[in-house]
């Protein structure tokens, strides 16, 4: 984190890991970005879901967005609620099987209808380098 980011992360801004998992339920909007073979940024939003400490997202199989991941699985990823709540996350996504508890999870989210209309969809999981958080004072 640079010196700027800094002075706005600061100490008593950031969250600890009990508190983000409190505030991150359900579907979060989360603005992924990939990288293209120039070497160019590509950013587009998925459904964010936090599930034991990590980002989880889905695609299409044949989506761009996997096809990036496949073969530059760096990612970043940022989740944002106004001005109160920010979440940047750094890291190497990774394709998952979705089954026992993630399946769970999933079917928990989206409800029983999941299977029907997005069981079929491959998931990933951002292994993060870095995270950062940030919760404007109440």
């Amino acid at each position: 984190m640079g010196e700027h980011m800094r002075g706005i992360f600061t100490e008593d801004r950031r969250l600890s890991a009990e508190s983000l998992a409190e505030r991150l339920t359900g579907v979060c909007v989360l603005d992924l970005g990939t990288v293209t073979s120039k070497g160019e940024p590509r950013v587009a939003p998925v459904d964010g879901l936090f599930f034991r400490g990590k980002w989880h997202f889905g695609s299409s199989p044949d989506s761009t967005r996997f096809r990036h991941i496949d073969k530059r699985p760096s990612v970043s990823g940022s989740h944002t609620r106004g001005e109160e709540l920010a979440v940047i996350v750094h890291g190497t996504a990774r394709k998952v099987e979705v089954a026992g508890e993630l399946r769970d999870f999933l079917l928990e989210i989206y409800g029983e209808g999941w299977e029907e209309w997005g069981g079929q969809a491959p998931y990933a999981v951002i292994e993060p380098w870095r995270m950062y958080t940030f919760a404007a004072a109440s």
